[in-house]
Parts: structure tokens; C-alpha cells; sequence
């Protein structure tokens, strides 16, 4: 499983000079050029990932669907989440990340499926799940992984929701990007 920090998306963006608050442009344009459709299930980002993709003027063409599934009543009976999952592994787990993916992908029939849950604080952390920690799962055609993000208390911003909501985006969007 691909792990990053704030410090290494940072890195990553730096380093192949990527406007971080771009990326949401760089994915519609090349879902197009790739004719493919991306649909989203989100949790801890409550809809700021479906939001920044449909902020680019021609996203109709790329995106049909985004599940705002906080609850997980409706990870279950809306994305197909299993109870068991949910009641041993909990909401914050890679296999929930995957199952979510796999089930927006399956609901909008599109190409790529892609979800967040998790921790964005700035309580409810616990030592063993901190505030911070994000699973986003990645489902296109037949591939499906999980990516593990850890983005509480670093570069000053301890803890702070909007920041960890915002790079957990950041994330989701760059990996559909290279992965396109």
C-alpha cells in the first residue's frame, strides 16, 4: 500500500512543478483526452473532492456521479461497504476505502472509482487511528488499491481539518492523474 505524509505530497508536487491547486484541471482534461468517467465516494472530505471536480467548466463530460457517505448507514446500503467490514475494521480501514471505490464505481458505471474516509480532526483521534489518517481507495477497470495518507500535525497546521481535507484531495486527484 503507497503511503504519504503532507511532507512527501509537498515533495511530490514540488518536484514535477504541480500547482496543487490545479490538479482538479489536470484530471478533467486528461479523463477526456482518455475518454474515461470517474465517479467519487467521499466521507471524511464531504464532497470537496466531487466539488473542485466539478468546478471545471466541461466536467459534465468526465464525471456523473459523487456519494457524500458520512453516514455508515449509507457507505452500506448506497456503495455496498459490508456491516462486517464496517463493525471489525471500522469506517477509517483500506478495505473500506476499496469497497467504497468499487461501489461508486459499480453505481455510476464508470471507469474509475475513487473514495475517501477517514480522520480530518480536529478530534476523534485515537493512538491507534490519529487525526490525520486518510484511506483513499482507487478502483479502475480491473485494479484496485488502497493509499494510506498521514496528514495531522505537520508544516504548523496540527491537526487543522480544512488542511487535512484539502491535501487528502490533493492526493485523491494526483493519483488519478498519473494513473490516467
Amino acid at each position: 500500500m503507497l503511503t504519504y505524509t503532507a511532507d512527501d505530497l509537498e515533495k511530490i508536487f514540488r518536484e514535477e512543478n504541480i500547482n496543487p491547486d490545479e490538479l482538479q484541471n489536470m484530471v478533467v482534461e486528461k479523463l477526456k483526452k482518455n475518454n474515461l468517467k470517474l465517479a467519487t465516494a467521499e466521507s471524511c472530505t464531504g464532497g470537496l473532492l466531487s466539488g473542485r471536480i466539478t468546478a471545471v467548466s466541461g466536467a459534465s463530460e468526465v464525471f456523473d456521479c459523487g456519494v457524500c457517505s458520512y453516514a455508515n448507514k449509507i457507505k452500506h446500503k448506497v456503495l455496498g461497504v459490508s456491516e462486517e467490514t464496517l463493525n471489525t475494521l471500522g469506517a477509517v480501514s483500506p478495505e473500506t476505502a476499496l469497497q467504497m471505490a468499487e461501489g461508486v464505481k459499480k453505481l455510476a458505471n464508470a471507469d474509475i472509482g475513487a473514495s475517501t474516509t477517514g480522520i480530518a480532526g480536529p478530534t476523534g483521534g485515537t493512538d491507534e487511528k490519529p487525526v490525520g489518517l486518510v484511506y483513499v481507495g482507487i478502483c479502475a477497470n480491473c485494479s484496485k488499491f488502497p493509499v494510506k495518507l498521514l496528514l495531522g500535525e505537520t508544516n504548523g497546521s496540527k491537526n487543522s481539518r480544512n488542511y487535512i481535507r484539502k491535501l487528502a484531495c490533493n492526493a485523491v486527484l494526483y493519483t488519478i492523474w498519473k494513473l490516467t
